[in-house]
């Protein structure tokens, strides 16, 4: 399976990274320890969590860190992994969280951090997100918070999830100023069914847009990392209970439901699964994409990871 570099980094990940959000939900303990050990095993390195994650299932917080951080304490494999977290998201335990009460600031990023690094029982993340964007600080400033923690060994590397294209390249031109490395990923949703999209309830998350696109398309040195990347499940629940299963999808638009039968052509000519079809699209873009997948169970993980050995071509797919 070939691995994806990032320019000017030491790093070396799979071609997809394990999206761990159901961790401490759909799978604990022993469960979750083997589909960790699972990935790992296909040639997956990435394993991407946050501080946040499943903070909105009472009363614990962090849940999906610490089940990752047993399982790297109990397998000793912290240093075979490429570990990803991130800080600063809004507080999702409210009964009705507000996306828009922004908790990306030095002394906020800090404390997530410190949390993250005593859940997950490392010294260090390998890369670092902030988790949404504060656009009343300067990006310089944002960077220079990143810095701190870089110098002080507690990140390798940082990187950005849901900031606009225009902050992405104030950021850049900051970093350039001072000699940084600056952001190495930027995590955004991005799908094929993406572009066709009704809005989305949360207005914070941003859509990888063709403006996004072609940022990536000229600088490989910042990954596109696409979350969502099978599209929130929408064409498997229309292909097992028809339309009344996803009338109510912001995917369900009439755009993806001709996609929906593009891709049923494409499995049977080549003889793929929906969710390697769907995957397929992120790997034959103009740019390199290492999509994010949080799978059900063992079974899923492998049928995702065979995508990688497959010749997908770009003229199999709409633009978008």
């Amino acid at each position: 399976m070939k691995k994806i570099t990032i320019p000017n980094t030491d790093l070396e990940l799979s071609p997809m990274g394990m999206g761990c959000v159901n961790a401490g939900i759909r799978w604990e303990g022993k469960d979750a320890f083997r589909i960790f050990d699972a990935f790992l095993d296909m040639g997956g390195t990435v394993y991407d969590t946050a501080r946040v994650y499943a903070d909105w299932i009472p009363p614990e917080i962090g849940r999906s860190e610490r089940v990752l951080g047993q399982w790297l304490h109990k397998s000793g494999k912290r240093h075979d992994i490429i570990l990803v977290s991130k800080g600063g998201h809004p507080d999702m335990t409210p009964a009705v969280p507000d996306m828009h009460a922004s908790r990306i600031s030095a002394e906020n990023m800090r404390h997530d951090l410190e949390l993250s690094l005593r859940t997950l029982g490392t010294d260090y993340i390998d890369i670092y997100f902030y988790h949404r964007d504060n656009e009343t600080i300067p990006a310089g400033e944002l960077i220079e918070i990143m810095e701190e923690f870089r110098k002080e060994g507690k990140i390798r590397y940082y990187a950005c999830s849901n900031w606009s294209t225009a902050r992405m390249r104030e950021a850049d031109a900051y970093a350039a100023s001072k000699g940084y490395r600056g952001f190495v990923a930027n995590e955004a949703l991005f799908n094929i069914a993406s572009a066709s999209m009704k809005p989305l309830n949360d207005d914070t998350l941003k859509i990888m847009d063709s403006e996004m696109q072609q940022y990536h398309i000229e600088n490989p040195q910042n990954l596109a990392m696409p979350y969502m990347s099978v599209a929130s499940g929408f064409f498997h629940k229309l292909y097992a209970g028809g339309a009344d299963a996803v009338r109510n999808s912001e995917y369900y638009t009439p755009e993806n439901l001709k996609i929906a039968e593009g891709l049923h052509g494409l499995m049977e000519e080549y003889q793929i699964s929906l969710t390697q079809a769907v995957l397929g699209y992120l790997t034959c873009r103009d740019f390199t994409c290492l999509p994010l997948y949080g799978p059900r169970n063992i079974e899923d993980l492998k049928d995702a990871m065979r995508t990688f050995s497959i010749p997908f071509l770009k003229e199999y797919y709409p633009e978008g």
